[in-house]
């Protein structure tokens, strides 16, 4: 270790983020890399370190013979600040080697507050912001997540994205890159060349056109580039590559505990939902396969408690038999079992039952509204009836909390709506009431409330925002109606739900914002600690642009996004024929009631397993 990173580390919150050594991680010799990775996360360790995709990315890119796979996550203020101090480039935690020296570097964007942190990682180190402005083929700065579904908003500063599911399509981008390294290609005949390879968006490839009132109207493509680029997906889920001896972190992370993928995908098919969209189609593993991984995974870490992750864990199928299987092993060490994002339709005292055998967790449901009317809407497809029922069994068995996660301003909700879900958490609390085994004590109910975002690939894609003086006044409105002191109210913020309305929807012409707001100090910016909406106002302003643009104007069936070029699997028709039926309010059946021919299972020949 360097040492003034020794001077340094005392001096910075958790220490422990910055030095590497956990247990599990991946050391290789690099006399016997033929080429190496920075696997770069753009927010703290702790959230880093909790995220799933990047564990399996780290465990298929380090299996590759001849690829050194390392990590990398953005520092706080405090050791950003020491770094630029003490003249220290960011590092990579395996090998403490500048990130400047890696043959790559790929970003994991999840989420759009988090863009302005690449530029920092970028600058901090000493790596050329902008694609445009890095000459040399190496370092190759890529990107891939959820949040490049709509690429164009970082398109500048990257050099191609992977779309969809990364652990084979990164192998294949890195085997190019061996190959271009070695023959000592140019960096524009190795975009060339990946732009072939499926999943592989190369911005620099696509020229945007502009009508005059700012629409945009078309996405050009250069020579050589595709005219779509359909996302990646693993077919054979099955034995696609799971880390059963994922690092072991030093200090303590979000997620402190093994997460076990059941299934990707969703069967449910809510309009508002990003996540439900563009991860179909539905491929799940099997209760075998998933009972042996669960079984290593908790022997090679040593963790106390295992989740079982997914859009919607109860729509697993052999859920029951994974269930049993774990807690044979789990029940007699005291490891709990965890099962988050329950849906309140499938909720069972039978399950509950299961999972309560070492601990009680925490219990949290999604009706996303208030009315029946606005859930059929949205293609929520549960009931008061369902919710109630749920937390009926819930009480009954011992439990004395939930948590209730709502929206503002979907489309066409009304005040009735908003009123509504305080008479829902007051029909749970009177369930409690009646059906609790146990009050001596009492119980706690959690209402919250986020801003309803139109996202890209979903058939609400279309749709504006609500202004941010129209979602506080509902705010207020529901804030007046709670009265119950056993009903806690929280609600998201509007400033920041309405940037990542922008940089969700927004186009190429964003990155100078981008860039500007980092320029400004805003790193960081998923935090409410270092958000300033005023950075991106003046951002925004400088650049000639408007959040009313991006946000809240109404867009046309034909009018051409930025996103266009991006083949998802579920088709822009069905979109746009799902946001239809939701206006109308008409419900659409789950994939496993009736196929609603969405075109997601072209991914899989004609294979979904809704």
């Amino acid at each position: 270790m360097d040492k003034r990173l020794r001077r340094i580390l005392p001096r910075v919150q958790k220490p422990a983020r910055y030095t590497g050594g956990e247990y599990n991680q991946i050391m290789k010799d690099r006399a016997e890399a033929e080429l190496r990775m920075a696997l770069c996360f753009p927010d703290t360790y702790e959230i880093g370190m909790s995220n799933v995709g990047t564990r399996i990315l780290y465990a298929a890119l380090n299996a590759m013979p001849g690829v050194w796979c390392e990590r990398c996550y953005a520092p706080w203020e405090d050791f950003a600040r020491e770094l630029r101090a003490a003249s220290l480039p960011l590092y990579a935690l395996e090998s403490g080697d500048p990130l400047a020296d890696f043959d790559a570097l790929g970003f994991s964007l999840g989420y759009e507050m988090a863009y302005t942190t690449v530029l920092d990682m970028l600058d901090l180190a000493g790596i050329p912001l902008r694609s445009a402005e890095r000459k040399s083929l190496l370092p190759l700065v890529f990107a891939g997540g959820t949040a490049c579904c709509n690429p164009e908003p970082m398109g500048d500063f990257f050099d191609l994205m992977v779309l969809g599911e990364g652990e084979e399509a990164d192998c294949e981008v890195l085997e190019l890159l061996r190959r271009a390294k070695r023959e000592g290609w140019t960096k524009e005949r190795f975009l060339l060349a990946a732009a072939a390879i499926p999943g592989v968006w190369v911005p620099s490839l696509y020229e945007p056109l502009y009508a005059p009132d700012g629409a945009l109207l078309d996405l050009r493509p250069l020579p050589g580039a595709p005219e779509t680029v359909r996302k990646r997906i693993v077919t054979d889920f099955e034995h696609s590559i799971f880390p059963t001896d994922p690092i072991v972190p030093s200090t303590e992370i979000v997620h402190d505990r093994v997460n076990l993928e059941l299934f990707r995908g969703c069967i449910r098919g809510c309009r508002f939902c990003q996540a439900g969209q563009v991860y179909r189609p539905v491929r799940s593993r099997s209760p075998e396969r998933l009972l042996e991984q669960g079984l290593q995974s908790l022997k090679s870490t040593g963790y106390q408690e295992i989740t079982l992750s997914s859009l919607s864990s109860s729509d697993y199928r052999g859920l029951g038999q994974l269930c049993d299987g774990l807690l044979g092993y789990c029940v007699p060490r005291n490891i709990g079992l965890a099962l988050p994002s329950l849906r309140a339709d499938n909720f069972s005292m039978e399950l509950m039952q299961r999972v309560q055998q070492v601990r009680k967790a925490g219990l949290t449901f999604a009706p996303e509204a208030g009315s029946q009317r606005l859930r059929d809407v949205i293609n929520k497809n549960v009931t008061e009836e369902d919710l109630l029922e749920s937390c009926r069994v819930a009480f009954a068995g011992g439990w004395n909390s939930v948590k209730l996660y709502f929206m503002l301003g979907l489309p066409t909700e009304t005040d009735e709506d908003v009123l509504g879900i305080a008479r829902m958490a007051e029909n749970v609390l009177h369930a409690w009431r009646t059906h609790a085994s146990n009050k001596n004590r009492g119980v706690r109910i959690t209402v919250s409330t986020s801003c309803f975002i139109p996202k890209p690939h979903t058939p609400f894609q279309w749709e504006p925002m609500v202004a941010r003086e129209e979602y506080l006044r509902r705010v207020r409105l529901l804030r007046e109606e709670i009265k119950a002191r056993n009903v806690v109210y929280n609600w998201h913020d509007a400033e920041t739900s309405e940037i990542e309305a922008v940089l969700s929807r927004g186009d190429r012409r964003l990155g100078a914002v981008i860039e500007a707001v980092w320029r400004a100090g805003g790193v960081l910016e998923a935090w409410s600690d270092f958000f300033d909406f005023s950075r991106w106002e003046n951002a925004l302003k400088a650049c000639g642009l408007t959040a009313d643009f991006y946000a809240r104007r109404d867009r046309t069936r034909d009018e051409s996004m930025p996103w266009d070029r991006i083949d998802m699997g579920v088709t822009r028709a069905h979109l746009w024929r799902e946001r239809e039926r939701g206006l109308a309010g008409a419900l659409s059946p789950d994939c496993r009631q009736g196929c609603a021919c969405c075109g997601a299972n072209k991914l899989t020949g004609g294979v979904c397993d809704g």
